[in-house]
């Protein structure tokens, strides 16, 4: 791998990185040799060696009143980091603590709807993984869906994440499936109802709704998956009571 890409995984910008692998190549240098060396301006060049002094990887003395500056030892890249592990952790620890205080003032302003857009499977896969993710906190642990999905359209859905029931499953989650036209098959702790429709006039794919959101999953005109989340208390008991009611009248 490139040093300059080690560096950006560091955290490092283009801009440091250079001013940072010149310093180390150059030896105790002044700002100007530095700008120089890095073909970035003297004034950005001195911003930068201070961020860099700041997280220890950069040093500077003076001699004669000028100024030079030098890279610490590469070791000091990994003991960098270590530190900002620790400020990390600390910086999670402090969230923890704040989080009922954040999700007081949240409920306050009225828990505005969150929506968030994804695309390709790797989009719909994020997807997938929150409903695992979050329905395995849930103390009932389930979900309500409705399927739509024609058998090649339930392929490019579940392309994204094969393995979805079967990690559901393992978690104990379970979910309740109204079925627009027929098609699906259990795969265990479901429940499936069907409610009459045409699959072929059926462009929408899937929608899940579970802990406080409602997911649209449904295939663009490439068949390539597509995902929309609206994170809301109020939107999702809606859909949730109009699901309980269309489920007990099937």
């Amino acid at each position: 791998m490139e040093i300059q890409v080690i560096l950006k995984n560091f955290g490092l910008s283009e801009k440091e990185a250079a001013v940072y692998l010149s310093l180390v190549e150059l030896g105790p240098s002044s700002v100007r040799e530095i700008a120089a060396k890095s073909k970035v301006n003297r004034g950005t060049t001195y911003d930068i060696l201070k961020s860099l002094i700041t997280s220890g990887i950069v040093s500077y003395y003076n001699k004669e009143s000028k100024q030079y500056f030098m890279a610490e030892e590469p070791e000091k890249l990994l003991a960098a980091i270590d530190q900002k592990k620790e400020d990390l952790d600390e910086v999670r620890e402090n969230i923890e603590q704040s989080l009922p205080l954040i999700k007081t003032l949240f409920e306050k302003q009225g828990g505005k709807p969150v929506v968030k857009f994804y695309e390709g499977s790797k989009g719909v896969r994020q997807i997938f993984e929150d409903v695992l993710s979050v329905g395995a906190k849930l103390g009932n642990k389930s979900y309500y869906l409705y399927s739509s999905a024609t058998a090649e359209h339930r392929k490019n859905v579940y392309g994204s994440m094969p393995d979805f029931s079967e990690r559901r499953i393992k978690k104990g989650i379970k979910v309740k499936i109204i079925s627009l036209g027929e098609g699906g098959q259990l795969a265990g702790l479901d429940e499936r109802k069907q409610m009459p429709a045409d699959n072929k006039d059926l462009k929408a794919t899937h929608e899940i709704i579970y802990a406080g959101k409602v997911a649209h999953i449904s295939i663009d005109q490439n068949g390539d998956p597509v995902g929309v989340v609206i994170q809301n208390e109020e939107i999702y008991n809606m859909q949730k009571m109009i699901f309980e009611f269309t489920w007990n009248k099937l």
